[in-house]
């Protein structure tokens, strides 16, 4: 994995952080993270800690919640105001030298009081005709730990941008890569990093107060709604679990787009010419496993087959910092 490029640090993002807090209780409900990954395997290959299966409750289900506001299309009235915010497009193109930054995704994240978050990790990566609209979240990572689809890779610059008022929750991070120190952000309100976060290992720290951790277990039916101004609610199948107030919820806003060098690397993308597919991903992962002296797995389905996984698993390990 190549070194990420260093973050550009980011005050007073949005003009009205006010409206982005209105957004924020009424763009939900929000789900947990979880629902990303379908077994142990899976969770290990996207740099999860746990093993297992979930149909065997290895899998804790944390409560990180999500909703996605932004997904090519403006899920969310009013989200289309991030989507296009001019300080966020010339602060990545600033970060990448870029002549064409295209925003495509605004996705939220909320946490109650949590006492980890979990290990260090990347964002999910996008190669050309092979992104989580296209492929599970767990292939997408391996592909990118292998370095075997670096000329198919579509840089992205992801702004972080928080609201938080309350106790932890802190960003930190790894500018040097995995082998450099970590640095720390606060994670105040309205401001933001903006990060080549496909490459820079990143993590939350513990959120809140400890007595106020959540005590119980979570299915992956949990929500996390606006019960009322300024209150919070988990809820699982129509009952309420816990509330918390506005100060014991984190928040962040993550704003993405694919930043491209030129005009021809635009068309490269845009007209796919040069596409990868599910089967020439699994014939290029063969044609290195086998280079290693090792018999490669041929999936019956490159995207779920357990077997497939568990080999990437082995062959392409998630090597994270030291936390």
């Amino acid at each position: 994995m190549s070194k990420p490029r260093p973050p550009i640090a980011l005050e007073d993002v949005f003009e009205s952080p006010s409206r982005i807090e209105e957004l924020l209780e009424c763009g939900g409900p929000y789900w947990p993270t979880m629902r990303y990954v379908a077994t142990g395997a899976e969770l290990q290959a996207v740099g999860g800690a746990y093993g297992g299966s979930r149909s065997a409750g290895t899998i804790p289900v944390a409560p990180w919640f999500r909703a996605d506001w932004v997904d090519g299309d403006t899920l969310l009235p009013g989200a289309e105001a991030i989507r296009d915010h001019a300080g966020l497009a010339e602060a990545a193109r600033a970060l990448f030298g870029a002549e064409f930054v295209r925003p495509r995704h605004v996705y939220v994240n909320l946490m109650t009081p949590i006492r980890q978050a979990g290990q260090p990790h990347v964002d999910v990566p996008q190669f050309r005709g092979m992104d989580r609209s296209r492929a599970p979240v767990w292939l997408l990572h391996c592909m990118a730990r292998s370095g075997l689809f670096e000329r198919w890779r579509v840089r992205i610059a992801t702004a972080v941008v928080w609201f938080y008022e309350g106790p932890g929750g802190e960003f930190d991070y790894w500018p040097e890569g995995p082998a450099g120190l970590p640095r720390r952000a606060p994670a105040a309100t309205n401001t933001a990093l903006m990060g080549d976060n496909d490459s820079m290992f990143h993590r939350v720290g513990p959120v809140g107060e400890p007595e106020s951790v959540f005590p119980g277990e979570l299915s992956l039916e949990a929500e996390l709604c606006a019960a009322a101004p300024g209150r919070w609610e988990i809820r699982e199948r129509g009952k309420s679990l816990a509330e918390y107030g506005r100060r014991q919820v984190r928040a962040s806003v993550s704003w993405k787009a694919e930043v491209l060098a030129d005009a021809a690397e635009c068309a490269l993308l845009d007209e796919h010419r040069d596409d990868l597919d599910p089967g020439e991903v699994a014939a290029r992962f063969a044609a290195d496993v086998s280079a290693r002296g090792l018999e490669p797995v041929r999936p019956s389905d490159p995207l779920s087959d357990p077997r497939f996984v568990a080999q990437l698993n082995q062959v392409y390990p998630p090597v994270p910092p030291e936390a």
